[in-house]
C-alpha cells in the first residue's frame, strides 16, 4: 500500500511555505475524516487543497463526482496522474477562494459537500467564502487550526466567541469532531489541528430581514470587544443618524443590557437586534 511518505519521496516534493502546505501523514485520521463526510454515489464533491491526493481517490471511489482543487501545479500534475483512471474526477488548477461554487451546484443540480486540509492563512477568507455560497454548498468537513475550529464553535461569553461564531452559526449548525496532533503532518506545523463538521440549514436560525445588515452589526459589534455593546453602536456608521437615546431603547426593546459585551450575546440576539434597526432604518 503506497503511503503518503512514498508519494513525498516518489516525486520529491518539497513544501511550499508560501502556499502554507501541510501533508497529512496518519493514514488513520483520513480514513476518519472521510467517513465523517459521509459521502455516497449521489455526492458531487469539491475537495479543498487536494495535495498530493491522500484523501482524493477515497472520495472519488464514494462519489458521482469529484473536484480536486489544487494551486499548486507540480501538485496538479500528480492528482492528474493519480485520477486518470476516475472517469467521474477532475482536478480544478486554482485558488479556492476564487472557486465559484454556484455554478458547480447549478451544472450538477444538486448541493455539493465541501472537504478539505485548509492552509491556515486561508482559513478565515474560506469560512467567510463558503458562507456567500451557502444556498450551493449542504455541508463541510474541514482540517484546520485548532484555535479556529474552536472560535467557529464557541458559544456566548466564552473568549473565543466573536464574529466568525455567530456569522457561521446563523447558516449553519457546527461541530468539532476531533483532534489532529502536529505529529501526523509534515511539515510539522508549529500549532495543532482540529475537524470541524458544517451542515448549512435550509433557512437561517431566525428569518432576518437584511442578512448584510446583520453581517455588518454583528463585526460592528465586536470592534472593540472590551467596550460595552451600547458603545461599540454609537461608533457604528450605519446607526450615525440614530441617537444614543433611541439605540438604547432598540436594545430595550430587544431584552438587551446596552452594558452587556458582544461577546455575551446569543446568535437569536444578534438577528433580533438587526431586525429592530433594520425596522427603525426603514
Amino acid at each position: 500500500m503506497t503511503t503518503p511518505k512514498d508519494i513525498i519521496k516518489r516525486y520529491d516534493i518539497k513544501p511550499r511555505k508560501k502556499l502554507g502546505q501541510s501533508f497529512l501523514l496518519d493514514q488513520n485520521i483520513i480514513q476518519k475524516t472521510a467517513a465523517a463526510a459521509d459521502i455516497d454515489k449521489e455526492d458531487v464533491v469539491v475537495e479543498i487543497g487536494a495535495g498530493i491526493g491522500v484523501l482524493t481517490e477515497n472520495l472519488a471511489q464514494r462519489s458521482r463526482k469529484l473536484i480536486a482543487v489544487e494551486l499548486d501545479e507540480k501538485l496538479v500534475e500528480i492528482l492528474k496522474e493519480k485520477l486518470a483512471r476516475y472517469d467521474n474526477a477532475e482536478v480544478y488548477s486554482g485558488d479556492i477562494l476564487k472557486f465559484d461554487f454556484n455554478s458547480i451546484s447549478n451544472t450538477y443540480n444538486c448541493k455539493l459537500k465541501v472537504i478539505g486540509n485548509v492552509p491556515y492563512n486561508i482559513s478565515s477568507p474560506l469560512i467567510f467564502h463558503l458562507l456567500d455560497s451557502r444556498e450551493a454548498i449542504s455541508g463541510f468537513i474541514l482540517m484546520l487550526q485548532k484555535e479556529v475550529v474552536e472560535r467557529l464553535a464557541a458559544v456566548p461569553g466564552k473568549k473565543n466567541y466573536g464574529v466568525p461564531s455567530v456569522l457561521l452559526q446563523m447558516f449553519a449548525s457546527v461541530e468539532k469532531m476531533f483532534d489532529i496532533p502536529s505529529s501526523c503532518f509534515y511539515p510539522r506545523p508549529k500549532v495543532e489541528s482540529a475537524v470541524i463538521r458544517g451542515t448549512f440549514l435550509e433557512k437561517p436560525l431566525m428569518e432576518l430581514s437584511n442578512a448584510v445588515f446583520f453581517t455588518k452589526l454583528v463585526k460592528a459589534s465586536f470592534a472593540q470587544r472590551r467596550k460595552m455593546l451600547i458603545n461599540n453602536l454609537k461608533n457604528f456608521r450605519l446607526l450615525s443618524e440614530i441617537d444614543e437615546k433611541r439605540i438604547k431603547e432598540i436594545l430595550d426593546n430587544a431584552g438587551i443590557d446596552g452594558r452587556r459585551r458582544g461577546e455575551t450575546l446569543t446568535v437569536e440576539e444578534f438577528g433580533n437586534l438587526s431586525n429592530l434597526f433594520c425596522e427603525t432604518n426603514s
